[in-house]
């Protein structure tokens, strides 16, 4: 992409994390019951949300110079687009908790790289972890409909699966619900695993300084016996 480019992705950016946090409430208010107008508000942020990810697909293929390497650099922001529209059937509305994966333009390879194991990479893997919790529960409770759960059921199966508890006293029956939770355990798996080596990396960093400040200490006191020795030698 040209510098153009760059810049109108960068403005969108904030709007676009935005509208996928949208897809939350959306989900718990189908899932809830709770009557007009709520069922308005909710369908209003269905179809808003995802008239701003196509949107962005619009504006980004007029603004940079490739359209055809946009495409196949972008393939998520495309997948949204086509798998989540609100006219898609009843039965198929649960694909829309792909829209949170926009979520982890956060996560940037470059920037994780340097900020996984720093406090901010463990509060961008909590975040992760909470929008899992919240939108895999309210997917999981819309595409199990067999077994009647509240989004607020789907929910508590996604923290105790996410923490690796796995009571059993919900679990899923269709194909649908066992992709959600697999998307669940390994948000899971992985958040877990950053805390722990996050952990880690502070002992050991806390150890390296340690030992860095004792070697130093240790030069210094050599400099200053080396400099009363000449001092000594001096007539």
């Amino acid at each position: 992409m040209d510098e153009r480019a760059r810049r109108v992705e960068r403005r969108l950016e904030g709007p676009l994390l935005v509208a996928a946090l949208l897809t939350i409430p959306a989900i718990a208010i189908e899932q809830s019951d709770v009557g007009q107008p709520w069922d308005t508000v909710a369908v209003v942020l269905n179809w808003t949300i995802w008239l701003a990810f196509v949107g962005e697909v619009v504006v980004m293929l007029r603004v940079v110079p490739d359209k055809g390497r946009w495409l196949r650099d972008h393939p998520l922001d495309l997948a949204i687009v086509l798998l989540t529209p609100p006219f898609l059937p009843a039965s198929m509305q649960a694909a829309r908790v792909f829209r949170l994966l926009r979520l982890l333009r956060l996560l940037r390879a470059a920037t994780l790289a340097r900020r996984l194991l720093s406090t901010e990479g463990v509060r961008d893997a909590a975040v992760l972890a909470l929008v899992t919790i919240l939108g895999g529960g309210a997917a999981f409770a819309a595409v199990e409909k067999a077994q009647d759960l509240s989004a607020w059921d789907g929910v508590w199966w996604a923290v105790t699966t996410v923490t690796t508890v796995g009571y059993g006293d919900v679990s899923p029956e269709t194909d649908a619900g066992r992709v959600i939770a697999i998307v669940v355990m390994l948000v899971g798996i992985g958040f877990v695993a950053i805390l722990t080596a996050a952990a880690a990396e502070r002992f050991i960093g806390a150890r390296e300084a340690s030992e860095e400040r004792e070697e130093l200490r240790e030069r210094l006191d050599e400099i200053v016996r080396r400099l009363d020795a000449m001092d000594g030698e001096r007539p």
